[in-house]
């Protein structure tokens, strides 16, 4: 028989409440929340098994063709009453289905030509959105720099949509991506920095080539140990004489103008 939780004070809602409201609980468990249809279907299509499934009476069809998924698959699913799984919730309306998941890196690929470096992205909204653009993009691995938000945050893994179970996340520092860039990947990848006004416009880079682009943060750009480490810089032109753009947006319209330029369009 499934286990009903009708109170907010059970053990098992007090993890849940940590875990989406504390990075620290999260680094400590291990874990992090997904809420919501669509985020779980990508988590169970992307082969994650998590370690709870929660469910309240107000899962739609789909939500509860997966929970039938996650029975088959041995997954403990446990149900919360309506009240509960609203108040957990972090968005208007749950869809009455949230799962617990490792938080485990993905193993970093033995190459790649198409890498990924977020520098002090410090925006949950604009990291998740960002890591959304280069699933779609087909980035192999993106790596997170020290003072880049929490990966695993819940505001970030909605904006994802799915990314955090397609990507290559890594924690890194300078030296680790060095190494794997110039050592581990073969042909070495060039390391481009993007920089409103500096260095040279996208348009006219040869971006076909092996590569990884560093994306700064929203409010000081990247830091000095990025702007020592990369090969050259890199600009988005801009008619309109605009300062700077978002950096989910910047950092989304160099993507598709690498895979532009490399589907030859």
């Amino acid at each position: 028989m499934t286990q009903f939780i009708s109170s907010m004070h059970n053990p098992h809602i007090q993890q849940i409440r940590a875990l989406l409201n504390q990075k620290s609980a999260r680094i400590e468990a291990g874990l992090f929340v997904v809420e919501g249809v669509r985020l779980a279907e990508e988590a169970l299509t992307g082969g994650c098994n998590p370690v709870q499934a929660f469910y309240s009476q107000s899962a739609n069809e789909r939500g509860m063709n997966q929970l039938e998924t996650l029975i088959n698959r041995g997954i403990e699913v446990i149900e919360l009453s309506t009240p509960v799984m609203e108040g957990l919730s972090d968005t208007e309306t749950s869809q009455g289905i949230l799962l617990v998941l490792k938080q485990s890196e993905t193993t970093l690929p033995p190459a790649t030509d198409f890498a990924l470096v977020l520098d002090q992205i410090r925006d949950p909204g604009n990291l998740g959105t960002i890591l959304r653009s280069a699933a779609a993009a087909g980035v192999k691995v993106v790596f997170l720099l020290p003072g880049t938000a929490d990966a695993f945050a819940p505001k970030v893994v909605r904006a994802g949509m799915g990314a955090h179970f397609r990507l290559s996340i890594q924690q890194a520092n300078w030296a680790e991506i060095h190494n794997y860039c110039r050592t581990i990947c073969d042909p070495p990848l060039s390391i481009y920095l993007a920089e409103s006004g500096g260095g040279k416009a996208s348009w006219q880079m040869d971006l076909r080539k092996p590569l990884a682009l560093v994306i700064g943060g929203e409010a000081e750009g990247a830091s000095a140990e990025a702007r020592e480490a990369v090969d050259d810089l890199i600009h988005i032109p801009m008619p309109g004489q605009f300062e700077s753009l978002n950096a989910a947006v910047a950092a989304s319209i160099l993507l598709f103008e690498i895979v532009r330029q490399r589907s030859n369009l």
